[in-house]
């Protein structure tokens, strides 16, 4: 249990002023989107994509931060919850239910190199989630899923791209 090296330093004022700046537009673009949905919930606004926002503007050169790893991550996940909810939502309990929709994700993150630790999150939203997010069945994984992965992948590429600090021009790579 000894560590094996030193904490890393704090990073600059810049590189942190700027993913400030992409956390706060990504997730302020999704929350305006997603109230031109509905008044009443915040359709595009899931945890999930509160932890992507860390990934993406805090640390994009990251290999979870990829375009690959963020949208597929989230994508296959969610399709993963679907598929458990629709095929055994009746016959497994709640527990069993959320245990294996992560497991089964990450697997599948694994096997499709779209490792993205908030697509576990992504799946646990779905099997928790109320009669409204559930009734979405298939549509889940392309909206809010996909769709909100994609407009915080066009965020992440304007905003990290802006910076004069070639280290976090983004991405490092697509596929």
């Amino acid at each position: 249990m000894r560590s094996k090296d030193v904490r890393p330093a704090r990073k600059s004022t810049s590189k942190i002023l700027w993913s400030v700046v992409g956390a706060f537009i990504g997730i302020y673009m999704m929350s305006i989107f997603s109230s031109s949905f509905s008044t009443h919930d915040s359709f595009f606004l899931l945890g999930s994509f509160g932890a992507s926002a860390v990934l993406i503007y805090g640390a994009p050169e990251a290999p979870f931060s990829q375009p690959r790893n963020l949208v597929g991550g989230h994508v296959l996940s969610a399709l993963v919850s679907v598929l458990l909810v629709k095929s055994f939502g009746n016959m497994l309990d709640l527990e069993l239910l959320c245990a294996l929709s992560v497991s089964l994700s990450v697997l599948v993150m694994h096997l499709t190199l779209t490792m993205h630790p908030p697509g576990g999150a992504t799946a646990l939203i779905y099997v928790i989630g109320s009669e409204q997010i559930q009734s979405l069945g298939w549509i889940y994984p392309l909206t809010p899923i996909g769709l909100g992965a994609i407009m915080m992948l066009l965020v992440a590429l304007i905003i990290n791209n802006m910076s004069e600090n070639s280290k976090r021009h983004y991405p490092l790579y697509w596929y």
